[in-house]
């Protein structure tokens, strides 16, 4: 996974071939465009302006859910990318339906706060799969390298998708291509957060810095102690990055 023979990445060319990625994806598929989670961050914002370069039929989905900065700062990012690059914006308030689903779940269990933060990432797929489907559009996925490295990404949630055409950018990358691309300001220089809780961002919740793991991920270059707790975190998602374990008869015996 980590790469010492990093090459400066061109851009421009970097754009054309994506954009030829996902137009071969939509014609294979037979689908009639790309519907996707409009977060108001680096990563939605990246992978909404390439859909919308590779097809026009691109809409971005801003789903607010019961955390105050999705109705504020980020839908407000959100809606500043979509009208920039002229990408057809959805709002859809998901707050009701996650206290609905909470309540229904009341009497046979005590969510716990972890579970119930997944909640929102869960229902933006499950709403962003029942309009792609209408539409007969795939969903695209707005997940970066460095997350996925680490897990920080909700198994069935913001990690479930069609397509993803920024897979194999780490974070430092994600803003250079987002500086090439002359992106609002805001997408830019606004820290990286799930937007799950008020206050919440990437960085604090990992305990590093994405330039320090980007740096061990592009160069190799980390000291020791925080090389394992990255490849500890590593290791304790690869289920999210699996593919789901299915029984085939004969693989095991019974004294395995």
């Amino acid at each position: 996974m980590i790469n010492k023979n990093v090459t400066q990445r061109d851009y421009a060319k970097e754009t054309k071939s994506r954009v030829t990625f996902i137009r071969k994806v939509l014609k294979q598929a037979g689908a009639k465009g790309v519907v996707f989670g409009n977060s108001g961050g680096k990563d939605s914002a990246l992978c909404g302006i390439l859909c919308k370069m590779a097809c026009k039929n691109t809409v971005g989905v801003i789903m607010p859910c019961a955390v105050s900065r999705n109705f504020e700062i980020d839908r407000r990012d959100a809606l500043e990318v979509a009208e920039r690059y002229g990408i057809e914006s959805i709002t859809l308030d998901l707050t009701p339906v996650r206290t609905a689903f909470l309540t229904a779940l009341d009497p046979i269990c005590q969510v716990r706060d972890a579970a119930a933060i997944n909640i929102a990432p869960r229902l933006r797929m499950t709403a962003l799969y029942a309009i792609a489907q209408t539409r007969q559009y795939l969903v695209a996925g707005t997940g970066n390298r460095s997350e996925a490295y680490v897990g920080y990404f909700t198994k069935w949630g913001d990690g479930a998708y069609d397509f993803n055409p920024i897979s194999d950018l780490t974070v430092t990358e994600i803003y250079e291509f987002l500086d090439y691309l002359d992106a609002p300001q805001a997408v830019r220089q606004k820290a990286p957060s799930a937007g799950l809780y008020d206050a919440q961002t990437d960085e604090a919740e990992l305990g590093f810095s994405y330039q320090a793991l980007d740096r061990y991920l592009l160069f190799g270059e980390c000291d020791d102690s925080l090389a394992q707790v990255i490849e500890e975190k590593h290791a304790a998602s690869a289920h999210k990055r699996a593919a789901a374990l299915c029984y085939l008869g004969g693989q095991a015996s019974e004294t395995e």
